[in-house]
């Protein structure tokens, strides 16, 4: 698996829209599974002895039952008046709408942040199967695909997370690691030019990894540990994103997107005064939003960049 290639030549209208609906679920679970990531390492953060701000502490009272249940025997709830959610209100983006965005019980506001990442998952599936560049028709080539789907679940946890709290967990980074060097392995065994794919591999691990673990450690030495320019948890992301990647090329086209991305967010956000000097910008999403540009396009960008070249 690699950049995704030409689309099917003809696309089953009613497997695109399994796929739409798949990914509105996905991306509920997705939405779920964000807000208790957030309460647990809240909790963890303040039973390490780590003190939270009010802001957080305020936070961690009103996610706090999230944290009371285990997973299987938790129950989705407002998470104003703790009410728990019946069937009605847990059908993707039609039970938002349904109620205006508001809790059916205590109608306070619920917001966009659910909604718009039951929608990206959604939108991430389909886009997914209609440009999967290979047939979806054994059983490996199936496996694979659905390794990639749950791997834009991840992707998708770790942007809103990241756009939310400047945070990559860890708990997720891990798993999509794993998923990343089965696809390398896979591409690797497949490819015509093992030495040159190899090659290609770690010149874009150093390229979205290496780059900025140098800077994180430089910044963490001027800065005598107390803060760097970037996280390490877009060092690991960085990392992850070469392997399923695979192509140097398309690892510097996804760095020169989440640059320029950032660059058009900072720039106008100083010069109005949006911004203060010194703000941070979460950088996670932006590296993602490259990453799934150059996975989707990043080949025909790069073969049109060459013919302009020319």
């Amino acid at each position: 698996m690699g950049t995704f290639g030409c689309p099917f030549a003809i696309i089953d209208n009613t497997m695109v829209a399994v796929i739409a609906i798949l990914g509105l679920v996905m991306g509920s679970f997705a939405g779920a599974q964000v807000w208790r990531l957030r309460a647990w390492q809240l909790l963890t953060d303040k039973q390490s002895g780590e003190k939270l701000t009010k802001l957080e502490q305020a936070e961690l009272v009103r996610l706090r039952p999230l944290t009371s249940k285990p997973l299987a025997d938790d129950r989705s709830r407002c998470l104003h008046c703790k009410h728990e959610l019946a069937v009605r209100d847990l059908v993707p983006l039609i039970s938002w709408l349904s109620t205006g965005g508001r809790c059916r019980y205590c109608k306070k506001p619920i917001g966009w942040f659910e909604p718009l990442i039951e929608l990206s998952v959604a939108t991430l599936f389909t886009v997914s199967f209609i440009l999967w560049p290979f047939p979806i028709a054994d059983f490996v080539s199936i496996s694979i695909f659905l390794l990639w789907l749950t791997s834009l679940i991840l992707f998708v946890i770790l942007f809103a997370y990241d756009a939310k709290w400047f945070l990559l967990p860890d708990i997720i980074i891990w798993p999509l690691l794993a998923i990343g060097s089965i696809f390398a392995v896979i591409r690797l065994m497949n490819a015509p030019d093992l030495v040159g794919a190899l090659t290609s591999l770690l010149i874009g691990l150093v390229i979205l990894s290496g780059l900025y673990a140098a800077l994180y450690y430089y910044s963490s030495w001027r800065s005598k540990g107390e803060s760097s320019w970037v996280g390490f948890g877009d060092v690991k992301l960085g990392f992850v994103l070469a392997l399923f990647l695979l192509d140097w090329q398309l690892a510097f086209l996804t760095l020169f997107v989440a640059n320029f991305l950032g660059s058009c967010i900072a720039i106008p956000g100083l010069l109005l005064k949006i911004l203060p000097r010194g703000a941070r910008i979460p950088f996670g999403p932006l590296l993602l939003a490259g990453f799934f540009i150059s996975m989707f396009w990043g080949q025909y960008i790069i073969d049109w960049f060459n013919k302009l070249m020319l």
